[in-house]
């Protein structure tokens, strides 16, 4: 980009940031979304700086874009939302969901473990990959991994033991 491409877009800056951050705090959510949005409007703008029109006409022609980077947040959020929704609906109607209780438990337990063993267990347990596949992943020997798991495997018992015993214990 020549000076002059340079100086033209400051300028184009300068004169019209305000506006468009107006424009777009008025129809977003959070401001956050705004400055992200005018972002995205003055980058287009810096691209395509031959195209800016002269004048007040670019002020026209940044509102524009505003109007398109706008539109295309609010496909994305709804189409976010509509995932959201359908992954919530699977998730509640799929037969191997936890209840929400033991979930909390199994939580609490695996929260009582260091980082490695709740990593080496989670993967095998919800992510259902195996030894071989965690030792890939993890770049260990495969021999090493089910040794940590095993270990690990009986960290997580005891855990869970000792919160069921202080569960009774409370109960009596």
């Amino acid at each position: 980009m020549s000076s002059a491409q340079t100086i033209r877009f400051e300028v184009i800056f300068s004169r019209y940031s305000a506006n468009i951050l107006g424009y777009l705090l008025r129809r977003t959510e959070a401001p956050e979304d705004a400055a992200d949005l005018m972002s995205e409007v003055f980058a287009t703008a810096w691209r395509r700086i031959g195209s800016v029109p002269d004048g007040e006409e670019a002020k026209l022609w940044l509102y524009g874009i505003a109007r398109n980077v706008l539109a295309n947040h609010r496909r994305g959020s709804l189409r976010r939302n509509r995932l959201a929704d359908r992954l919530r609906e699977h998730l509640s109607s799929h037969p191997d969901a936890e209840p929400v209780a033991a979930a909390e438990g199994v939580r609490a337990a695996l929260a009582q473990l260091s980082d490695s063993d709740r990593e080496l267990l989670t993967l095998t347990v919800w992510e259902q990959l195996t030894p071989a596949e965690i030792a890939t992943l993890l770049d260990l020997e495969s021999t090493t991994v089910r040794t940590r798991l095993a270990r690990a495997r009986t960290r997580l018992r005891r855990v869970l033991e000792a919160q069921t015993h202080t569960t009774h214990a409370e109960a009596l």
